[in-house]
C-alpha cells in the first residue's frame, strides 16, 4: 500500500494531512518541507516530487511571499505577504494535481511580530472554507519560540481553535533554532536554549491535543538555520526519543510515539543525524538554504558557459549578426536554475526515505 492509497494527489487538507504524516511515521520516512519564492520554484518542486514518486511540502515563508507577489509592492501592514501567500496557494493548488503527488501546502515561520500576516492567511481559509468546505491552505506555523512558554502555548490554543474546524495543520516552535534566516536573526542566543526539554513538548501536546490530534511541534535539538559544515553544530536527534518516551509515559504506555515531530535547520546535517531524527518521529524536515543554492547554480553555469551569447541581442562567437534571443529568453536560463534545483529535492527526498512512495 502506498500514499495514494489512503490520500489523494493534489493539496491536501483536515484529515488527509495527518493520515499522510501517520504514514510517514510508520514507515520510517519524513517529507522536505521546501520554500518557493516563484512559481517557478514551485513548479520544480513539484517536478522533482512527481519524478521520484513522492508527497512533498511547499511552503512559503513571509518574505518569500512578499517576494511571490512582487517585490515593488509596500509590506507596511504585511499585505505583500498576504497577498503573496495567497497568490503561491492558489497557484499549486491550480497545478498540482497536474504534476499527481499529494502536497502539503504550508506557510513557515510566524513570529510574534508577524501574527497580522498569520491573521491575512487565516481569514483567506475561512473565505476558501465558505465555498469550498476546506481551508485554502493546509498548514501554518506560529512561531511565538521567543516568548515565555506560556504565552507561546496560549497563543497557539487561541489560533488552533479558530485553525481546527477549518481542517487546518498546526505546526508549533519550542525552543529555539539558532542562526538567522529570511529576517529572523538567533543568532546571539543562549546555547541552553536550542535544546528543548520534554516537560515543555508534554505541555504543548497537553494543550493542543485537547482541542484536535492535528498539530506537530518543532522542538529544538540544536538546530541552527543556514549552511555549516557537518560537525561545526552540535545536533542531538537523540534527545527526540526522549521527548516520545516522557509522552508515552505520561498517556500510560496506550500510544507508541505519540508526537509528531518537525526539524528546522537541516541544512548541513549529516545523514546519520537526519536518519536518527527520523527514527524518532520527525516526518517533516524544513530544507531552504540547501535549495537556494541550488537553483542559482543552474543559473550561474549557464551565464557563465553561454557568456558569449549574453553580451548583447545580436553578435556572438558564431557571428556578429547572429541573434541571442534564444538565450537570453528567461524561459531559457531560468529553466536552467529549476534543473538543478529539480535534483537538490530528489536528493533530500532521498536522504529522508521519501521516494517511491505513491
Amino acid at each position: 500500500m502506498g500514499v495514494l492509497d489512503i490520500v489523494p494527489p493534489g493539496v491536501l487538507t483536515g484529515d488527509n494531512v495527518r493520515k499522510l504524516f501517520e504514514y510517514a511515521k510508520e514507515h520510517q520516512f519524513a517529507i522536505p518541507a521546501i520554500n518557493v519564492t516563484s512559481s517557478s520554484t514551485a513548479n520544480a518542486v513539484l517536478e522533482a516530487a512527481r519524478d521520484i514518486q513522492a508527497p512533498i511540502i511547499i511552503q512559503v515563508s513571509q518574505g518569500g511571499a512578499a517576494f511571490f507577489a512582487g517585490k515593488g509592492l509596500s509590506n507596511d501592514k504585511q499585505q505583500a505577504s498576504i497577498a503573496g501567500a495567497i497568490a503561491a496557494a492558489h497557484h499549486i493548488r491550480t497545478v498540482a494535481k497536474e504534476y499527481g503527488v499529494p502536497v502539503v501546502l504550508h506557510s513557515d515561520h510566524c513570529a510574534k511580530k508577524l501574527l497580522p500576516w498569520f491573521d491575512g492567511m487565516l481569514k483567506a481559509d475561512e473565505e476558501y472554507f465558505a465555498q469550498h468546505q476546506e481551508p485554502l491552505f493546509s498548514s501554518h506555523m506560529l512561531d511565538l519560540s521567543e516568548e515565555p512558554k506560556e504565552e507561546n502555548i496560549a497563543t497557539c490554543v487561541q489560533y488552533f481553535k479558530r485553525m481546527a474546524p477549518l481542517g487546518l495543520w498546526l505546526e508549533m516552535e519550542i525552543g529555539i533554532t539558532g542562526g538567522e534566516e529570511d529576517g529572523v536573526d538567533n543568532t546571539g542566543v543562549d546555547n541552553s536554549r536550542l535544546y528543548t526539554q520534554p516537560e515543555d513538548i508534554w505541555d504543548v501536546y497537553s494543550a493542543l491535543s485537547k482541542i484536535c490530534p492535528n498539530f506537530s511541534i518543532a522542538a529544538a535539538f540544536g538546530n541552527v538555520h543556514g549552511v555549516y559544515k557537518p560537525g561545526n553544530v552540535r545536533l542531538h536527534p537523540e534527545l527526540l526519543n526522549k521527548h516520545q518516551l516522557y509522552a508515552e509515559d505520561k498517556l500510560g504506555g496506550k500510544k507508541k510515539k505519540p508526537l509528531f515531530l518537525v526539524f528546522h535547520g537541516g541544512s548541513g546535517s549529516t545523514k546519520e543525524e537526519i536518519k536518527t531524527a527520523v527514527q524518532n518521529g520527525v516526518v517533516k524536515m524544513n530544507v531552504d538554504t540547501d535549495t537556494q543554492w541550488a537553483y542559482l547554480c543552474g543559473i550561474r553555469d549557464f551565464i557563465q558557459n553561454k557568456s558569449g551569447y549574453l553580451q548583447s541581442q545580436v553578435g556572438n562567437p558564431e557571428g556578429a549578426d547572429k541573434p541571442n534571443k534564444k538565450y537570453y529568453d528567461p524561459r531559457v536560463w531560468v529553466r536552467e536554475g529549476e534543473k538543478t534545483l529539480v535534483e537538490r529535492v530528489k536528493e533530500a527526498c532521498a536522504d529522508l526515505g521519501n521516494t517511491n512512495r505513491l
